[in-house]
């Protein structure tokens, strides 16, 4: 693919990459909560995954008209699209592993343990992207860790799964982390690479075509006796199990969409995306204290002064990686204006000496 000189490349608007980044962190949120949902409505079984289905049917069926319709970017090579393809095969097993975990240990201990997406991308993105990070943005990001880990011993839920969905979600975490920083290397690095419109149909369209495949294989043998009659038991209606598995599909259009967007645009790419898992998994908490409390579940479910501290820990620390990446970023701009100055006063130089 052809790229365009530096001067004639169009980049989105500050409103619109720090709105998208907002918007990634919300959605994120949502998604927790909506599986904590799927399994009090008997939707949530582990060996069938429908609701997976519903995750990645959404986002492709949203994209692709819109791939297909894009007249202003060329079809990608086929290099770039196999990339993706992979990265979207990784990225099921992770966020299968990831869901799954949530519904059997629940929320918070999910958003606890999936925190640690920000240390993952920040570690592959220097071995694979080269992204040097100075001391204070490693302390900004062990920093925003540190502050999830102060709900552990408040966030502890009871029962025999816990331990099994708690190793799901250390897995499956460090597998996501490196689907950021290989989703913005497809994007970023090399000359054939997808914009975040193709990244997003390839990989969504991949994965729904894969958790297609398992529901006829599988789930419709098995879906009187592990979804239908959950669901009865659990007294779920056939519109209400279309309102959770369709809002959990439109948060994952709106997840996926920002999601590459911030890892193309937004300063600090992956590694920025990763902090924001921080500030996203703080606010679940927030999110569940308010919907499920005294509703759903336990005291895990409510808020404690230890979230509080956790929650202050957090927004600081995101708040601090953002500024020193800004100040990283400023320095390492002037520093190549002061370069390409001295060597154009250098070719100046040759210039007027010459004979």
């Amino acid at each position: 693919m052809v790229s365009l000189p530096q001067h004639q490349q169009q980049h989105p608007t500050n409103f619109r990459t720090f709105s998208s980044a907002a918007l990634y962190v919300l959605s994120g949120c949502s998604q927790p909560l909506i599986v904590t949902l799927l399994k009090e409505a008997g939707l949530a079984d582990s060996k069938c995954q429908f609701y997976m289905l519903f995750y990645y049917i959404m986002p492709s069926l949203f994209t692709l008209p819109l791939v297909l319709m894009d007249r202003k970017s060329s079809w990608p090579p086929r290099s770039a699209v196999l990339k993706a393809v992979g990265i979207a095969t990784w990225d099921i097993a992770s966020t299968t592993m990831n869901y799954t975990g949530a519904s059997m240990a629940g929320p918070t201990i999910f958003a606890i343990i999936y925190s640690s997406v920000t240390i993952w991308t920040a570690i592959f993105s220097q071995i694979l992207l080269g992204r040097i990070m100075n001391v204070w943005q490693w302390v900004n990001v062990v920093t925003v860790f540190a502050g999830l880990t102060i709900t552990a011993s408040d966030s502890v839920n009871t029962g025999d799964n816990v331990l099994k969905g708690t190793c799901l979600v250390i897995l499956g975490s460090g597998m996501h982390g490196l689907t950021y920083v290989m989703s913005e290397a497809v994007m970023t690095v090399g000359e054939e690479k997808l914009n975040v419109l193709q990244n997003n149909c390839v990989q969504a369209s991949v994965a729904a075509s894969l958790f297609l495949i398992w529901q006829v294989f599988y789930t419709f043998p098995h879906f009187d006796e592990l979804i239908r009659i959950p669901s009865q038991a659990a007294g779920t209606t056939i519109w209400y199990a279309l309102i959770i598995l369709g809002g959990f599909g439109i948060s994952n259009v709106v997840h996926s969409m920002t999601f590459f967007h911030t890892l193309r645009h937004f300063p600090g790419g992956a590694t920025s995306a990763g902090v924001m898992k921080g500030m996203q998994a703080v606010l679940v908490f927030v999110f569940t204290n308010f919907f499920y409390c005294g509703r759903v579940g336990g005291s895990e479910m409510c808020f404690s002064d230890a979230k509080l501290l956790s929650l202050i820990t957090v927004c600081g620390g995101v708040l601090g990686y953002g500024y020193t990446t800004q100040i990283s970023n400023a320095k390492a701009g002037m520093n190549r204006g002061t370069k390409d100055s001295e060597s154009q006063q250098e070719r100046t130089s040759l210039l007027s000496t010459s004979p």
